[in-house]
Parts: C-alpha cells; sequence; structure tokens
C-alpha cells in the first residue's frame, strides 16, 4: 500500500459508512461509477473481497469490516495532522459535520447560523437531525449535541447551555373543553399530544417530579389521539387545540408569553440538564470544532440556554 492509494481508502471508509455507492459518490463530488472502480482496483490490489453488493444493499464483508477498524484510526490521525495546521494558520477551515436532534438544532444553531458563517467563511456546517446516539466515528461526524443522555463509551461532553425546564401546556380552546390537570395522575383523563422517537420507534412517557422533591423523578404513560415525531408539528397541534403537549419550556416560550398556550402542573415540572456537545475522548479538539463550541457556549449565555421561540 503507498500513498496514492489514500483516495481510495477514503474512499473505502465514505462507501462503508453510507452502504451505498450512490450516496458516498454523492457527497463526494463523484460518479457513482468511478467510485466503484476505484473500490474494485483497492479489492485487487488487496485481493480481499471488502463489500458484498447487491442491486439494493452493500454491505462489508467480514474482511472489510475487520480492514476498516484498522483503517479509521490511521485515517483520523491523518485527518488530524491536517488540522493541527490550521492551528498554525489561527484559521478554522474544513468541513464540520454535527449530529444533534431537531430542538438543539432549533433552539441552538439555526437562530445563529448567519452569524456563524459571517465569523467563519471557511467552515462548511453540515448538521444532520437525530435524535438517536449515533456513532460518531463510525458515520463521520466531528461531533454530537444531545440533552440528558447517557453517552457511548469513549466519548467526553462539553456542556453548553444553562438547565431546561419541561412544562405541559394547551391551548385555551382545550380547557374550554377539559377541565386543567391538577396533578400527573389526572393525565389519564386527557387528550396528550405524543412523540415517538424516530429512532427507537417508542412512545416517550412524560417525566415528572415531586413537588419540593426534584430528585424523586418518576414517569407517567399518557393516551392521546395524535402522535408524531416532529416536534413543531406538535406544538402546531397543541395551539390548535388538539391536545395537552409536554416539551422544554424555552421551545414554546413565545406561545406560553402571547397566550396560545397555557401552562398547567408547574409544581411538578422536571429541570433537565442542559445541552452538551459530545465527541470521541481520543481525540484533540479541532480548531474549526472549538469555534462552534465557544461560539454556541457565547450564544447560550447570551440567551439562557437558546434561542426563545
Amino acid at each position: 500500500m503507498d500513498s496514492v492509494q489514500l483516495p481510495a481508502l477514503a474512499a473505502f471508509t465514505n462507501v462503508a459508512r453510507h452502504g451505498s455507492f450512490t450516496r458516498a459518490a454523492a457527497e463526494s463530488g463523484v460518479s457513482a461509477s468511478a467510485l466503484s472502480q476505484s473500490i474494485r482496483a483497492l479489492e485487487a490490489q488487496l485481493n480481499v473481497r471488502l463489500f458484498n453488493r447487491t442491486t439494493r444493499r452493500v454491505a462489508l464483508t467480514e474482511a472489510g469490516a475487520q480492514f476498516l477498524e484498522r483503517v479509521r484510526p490511521a485515517l483520523a490521525m491523518l485527518d488530524a495532522a491536517c488540522e493541527a495546521l490550521d492551528e498554525t494558520r489561527a484559521e478554522p477551515t474544513g468541513t464540520l459535520r454535527i449530529n444533534l436532534p431537531r430542538i438543539a438544532s432549533e433552539l441552538l444553531v439555526v437562530p445563529y447560523l448567519a452569524e456563524f458563517a459571517r465569523r467563519y467563511p471557511r467552515v462548511a456546517l453540515e448538521m444532520s437531525l437525530d435524535e438517536g446516539l449515533s456513532d460518531l466515528v463510525g458515520e463521520g461526524f466531528d461531533a454530537g449535541i444531545r440533552l440528558g443522555e447517557r453517552l457511548a463509551r469513549d466519548m467526553v461532553a462539553v456542556p453548553l447551555s444553562g438547565p431546561l425546564r419541561l412544562v405541559v401546556a394547551a391551548a385555551p380552546a382545550y380547557f374550554a373543553r377539559f377541565p386543567k390537570p391538577s396533578t400527573p395522575s389526572d393525565l389519564t383523563g386527557h387528550d396528550c399530544l405524543r412523540y415517538r422517537f424516530s429512532t427507537s420507534r417508542g412512545i416517550y412517557r412524560w417525566e415528572f417530579a415531586e413537588p419540593g422533591k426534584p430528585q424523586r423523578v418518576f414517569e407517567v404513560e399518557t393516551s392521546g389521539t395524535f402522535v408524531t415525531n416532529d416536534l413543531r408539528t406538535m406544538v402546531q397541534a397543541a395551539e390548535q387545540g388538539v391536545g395537552l403537549l409536554h416539551v422544554i419550556e424555552d421551545y414554546v416560550r413565545s406561545q406560553l408569553a402571547d397566550g396560545r398556550l397555557v401552562r398547567v402542573l408547574d409544581d411538578w415540572a422536571l429541570t433537565l440538564d442542559g445541552f452538551s456537545l459530545y465527541m470521541p475522548s481520543r481525540t484533540q479538539m479541532p480548531l474549526k470544532l472549538r469555534v462552534f463550541v465557544d461560539f454556541l457556549k457565547e450564544k447560550c449565555r447570551a440567551g439562557r440556554g437558546g434561542k426563545r421561540r
């Protein structure tokens, strides 16, 4: 193996990450046929089949999976060496790939995209919205942002925002039809808007803390006629009086302020740890990621946890 094969190795890891020549080619800006030829040439040089190919699927062979585990750290070291050059230039450069849930995107990042682009014009920001705890290294992300999640092994967390409070609320039209609940046990008689996780397919169980005993947290299984995997749609349904909503307070602060939504069960509200950025602990934070983290911290301090809607 010589340095000429480095592009082929990068192509190999890209195809392995996407499980598709078409998607990997689109990301790399080359044709799928050219990418396939590069992989075939690599397989011929190594004298081993790296992928099993069908008309519908591309999957690593056992030998391919073993090879990937050895190649990935080496390519990461090369990337780190290139990124270290940015330190000497004192200018962040390159593509920054971040995995985060929609609520973090809307509260922490999207309101400030234009300002970030003006400050760091040589950083290309790519965001992938996903509420699951992704394999950052395996899927090619620089970092992830999560709220109250258990981190995967070999990950470190950098706190971004302060604590965030959950709120139960509904439109005045809803409370014109149903009495306001006094305790979480009263929710059994209410139409609750429920959130389905896209990754696990499970339904979110509403979380509360006993009044005066914030450490005593418990869950309530709700029922209702509307289920979605999109928070924005859920808020819109609540504004129309479809049902009760359970969400981070900052996400509906403007609706609560102007009366479109009315809060209930405040004494039982649970406060969550804030958002954190997590990344592989074995890597030094590259400059492009460092400026992104510092930028988000600055905005969180100014907005007490994110942009209020």
